[in-house]
């Protein structure tokens, strides 16, 4: 069983984004108002070895060319849109249950990732953003020294 540090802020986080997001989707006018687009977001899943944190994203149907990947003032932020193709008139579909649209995901980075070597790698619908740790960060022992007051004492 995996230990996952307990954040009392993740749960205002996630409402505030999915707030956002819906203010978002209120407010803003859609380009193709014939289909039906619902507000998605991909599936995200984070884990954390001994040299990075790596998070993996679900993106099918979404192209390198429509993502952008910026890392600003410790936040991740994805975002992306996955287009309708129009190879079929809408009137020949039965049901659309796959959403379209625009999609933005953001993520607070701890303090101690190297910003300058993350690199993201997008295959099969999958993307993978590797985010190494600062070199310093690695664990390493402390010597226990007496104080120089302790060693006065003693000469006396």
């Amino acid at each position: 069983m995996a230990i996952i540090r307990w954040d009392p802020f993740r749960d205002m986080m996630t409402l505030r984004e999915k707030m956002n997001r819906l203010f978002e989707d209120t407010f803003t006018g859609r380009e193709d108002k014939d289909i039906v687009q619902g507000t998605w977001a991909p599936s995200v899943d984070i884990f954390e070895n001994e040299s990075e944190l790596v998070l993996t994203a679900e993106i099918p149907g979404v192209k390198e060319d429509d993502l952008e990947i910026k890392v600003e003032d410790n936040t991740l932020s994805i975002a992306g849109e996955r287009k309708f193709e129009k190879e079929t008139k809408e009137e020949n579909y039965h049901r659309i249950e796959r959403s379209y649209g625009t999609f933005y995901r953001s993520f607070t980075l701890p303090n101690f990732i190297d910003h300058e070597r993350i690199k993201a790698e997008h295959d099969n619908g999958l993307l993978r953003i590797t985010m190494p740790k600062k070199p310093e960060l690695k664990a390493r022992k402390v010597k226990v020294l007496k104080p120089a007051s302790a060693d006065k004492e003693k000469a006396k």
